[in-house]
């Protein structure tokens, strides 16, 4: 019996790597995802931006402090990324103008009210200082969202939703 691989043996073990690569991927990103960062900004005040950078009709992502920065009726807000159901990374969708969980099909407005969906409350908020200049994100004092039904800003979805959960 010859040691070289025959062609039956060689495209089989090919296959198995690739499958394995393709799995890996798979669970690094679904992981990453779901379980977001726990180093990053976990009880520590993040210096962001100048307030005027905050944007008033969408929002700012901080990955450093895991939260968004918006402007609401004037007032720097800073929003945690995790979905207050199950606490999936809650992405905002430019088309919609609001945050949509992609686990469950939770819909929080720009100000992080509960709008739809499963969640038992809004987006949990950090505190907010301003210093030196700069808006400082304190991820040590976080408060519950508002109640289901709160209306902080009454903005109708700009457009579609970015996923298909919501239709």
């Amino acid at each position: 019996m010859s040691d070289a691989l025959d062609r039956r043996e060689f495209l089989a073990t090919g296959w198995k790597v690739g499958a394995g690569l393709l799995a890996a991927a798979g669970l690094w990103t679904s992981w990453d995802y779901l379980w977001p960062r726990l180093g990053a900004g976990f009880a520590a005040k993040v210096k962001t931006v100048a307030p005027d950078a905050v944007p008033a009709n969408t929002v700012l992502e901080i990955p450093e402090a895991r939260a968004y920065l918006t402007k609401v009726n004037d007032e720097v807000v800073a929003l945690s990324e995790i979905c207050t159901h199950l606490g999936c990374k809650v992405p905002f969708c430019d088309s919609s103008g609001q945050f949509e969980c992609p686990c469950h099909g939770t819909v929080f407005n720009r100000a992080g009210d509960h709008l739809a969906g499963p969640a038992p409350r809004g987006m949990d908020r950090y505190k907010v200082e301003i210093v030196d200049g700069v808006v400082e994100v304190d991820t040590s004092e976080k408060t519950s969202g508002p109640a289901p039904g709160t209306e902080t800003i009454n903005e109708p979805p700009l457009g579609p939703p970015c996923g298909d959960s919501h239709a």
